[in-house]
């Protein structure tokens, strides 16, 4: 389990749940963490962290649900001042966190689809970047979905970040999804292309998960009050690093932007 398209394919990429990891073994940690997910940082990331600074107080604890290499979760360590936990099912992913010299969260693994060093309702938020697009299953999502909210206090706020399968064939900055004119069902694996660090390819298999479906599957699941919003590179300039914001055009991105932040409350 792991964070971003660029982290189901890329930082959270191992799945945390059902379904096996998108990026397994050491060698697939490794290559993981060299995506580049650019497209991530501008429009998915920051807006990530923006809900979850209007929920979450300096000292609570926030867990990072799919972590992956630990990118992310250490950015909203710093950044909102939470106590984070890292959670992801491959324990290289958790190794490449751990060994970070800029480590400043917690790591746990999650083994048969349960954290099962962590308590019921231990959470004042969760994140939970790009993780459900490497269940193949709406069983599969459902039991991430379910342990998420386990995880949870009553009242308190999941931060979701999706890659829209709608999206297909664009060749954004550091992605493609799927491609060009194909229409993907629930669950339908598609091949998502990522942009590595040193500027080649890589290729992994996703699972599509409708937009439109989210919000049920969330309320199958215990949640309630979920909403949703497109983030654009416009709103992005006030947000995101501005030297990112520097480094491209984005043209695809202002055309049609492909992610998803989805906040839901425990139930």
């Amino acid at each position: 389990m792991s964070n971003g398209p660029e982290a189901a394919a890329q930082d959270g990429a191992g799945a945390a749940g059902a379904g096996g990891t998108a990026w397994s073994g050491r060698a697939g940690a490794q290559s993981f963490a060299a995506v580049e997910a650019a497209t991530d940082w501008l429009l998915g990331y920051p807006f990530v962290f923006r809900a979850l600074s209007r929920r979450i107080g300096a000292g609570q604890v926030l867990v990072d649900y799919g972590c992956g290499p630990g990118k992310v979760a250490g950015h909203a360590a710093r950044l909102l001042g939470a106590r984070v936990l890292g959670v992801d099912t491959s324990p290289e992913m958790l190794a490449l966190a751990r060994s970070a010299g800029t480590a400043v969260a917690e790591y746990h693994l999650v083994r048969d689809g349960r954290a099962a060093c962590l308590p019921d309702g231990c959470a004042d938020a969760v994140m939970c970047n790009h993780v459900l697009a490497s269940l193949p299953t709406g069983e599969a999502v459902h039991g991430v979905l379910t342990e998420i909210r386990r995880l949870l206090r009553p009242g308190a706020p999941l931060v979701l970040l999706a890659t829209d399968p709608g999206c297909t064939g664009t060749e954004y900055a550091t992605l493609r999804i799927g491609e060009p004119g194909a229409v993907y069902g629930p669950g339908e694996p598609f091949t998502v292309r990522l942009r590595r660090t040193d500027g080649s390819w890589a290729e992994m298999r996703n699972h599509a998960w409708p937009v439109d479906r989210l919000p049920g599957l969330l309320e199958d699941a215990g949640f309630g009050e979920v909403a949703g919003h497109r983030p654009s590179v416009d709103e992005a300039l006030v947000l995101a690093d501005p030297d990112l914001v520097r480094s491209r055009p984005w043209t695809a991105e202002r055309t049609r932007p492909p992610l998803v932040v989805i906040t839901a409350t425990a139930a």
